[in-house]
């Protein structure tokens, strides 16, 4: 793959790579990857052609989907599908940037407590300023659970 090339490009490249291979596992996570970003493209009035900081929130989301499917298995008593949906979505990992750590998303969030301090806001009515700071730093990937309970974690303690 060139860097040139576009997620979606790779995307579909990566589709057809999977449909020679007869790669199931692959096809499926693609497919509906795919679709999800086809819907983005079309949902407005006019067909737009989305951009990579675009399409990254759409994989991002069809990963989470695919983990709390693997969750529900679990929950379920399900364990032969549970494998199956783990690896749909790492098939669509390998398209996302790698996330922060712990520590640098702690660092992150103690720099924005300290600037919403600054600001004059603390406690608990920081919080809602925080998170979105840290998402913007955090990037369009970044898990928003996490992040909440990170700060609120440390905005209590």
């Amino acid at each position: 793959m060139t860097e040139q090339q576009t997620i979606k490009t790779q995307l579909q490249t990566a589709l057809t790579a999977a449909m020679r291979a007869r790669d199931e596992i692959a096809l499926s996570a693609l497919r509906q990857a795919l679709s999800a970003i086809s819907v983005a493209e079309t949902a407005g009035d006019e067909v737009a052609v989305l951009t990579d900081a675009q399409v990254l929130p759409i994989i991002a989301v069809e990963v989470r989907k695919h983990h709390e499917t693997a969750d529900a298995f679990v929950t379920a008593g399900r364990p032969e599908r549970v494998e199956r949906a783990r690896a749909e979505a790492a098939v669509l990992e390998i398209y996302l940037p790698a996330a922060l750590s712990e520590d640098d998303l702690a660092r992150i969030i103690g720099e924005e407590i300290a600037a919403a301090a600054a600001a004059g806001a603390e406690g608990m009515k920081a919080m809602g300023k925080v998170v979105s700071a840290v998402r913007a730093q955090a990037g369009p990937t970044a898990d928003g659970a996490q992040i909440a309970a990170m700060v609120k974690s440390a905005l209590a303690g």
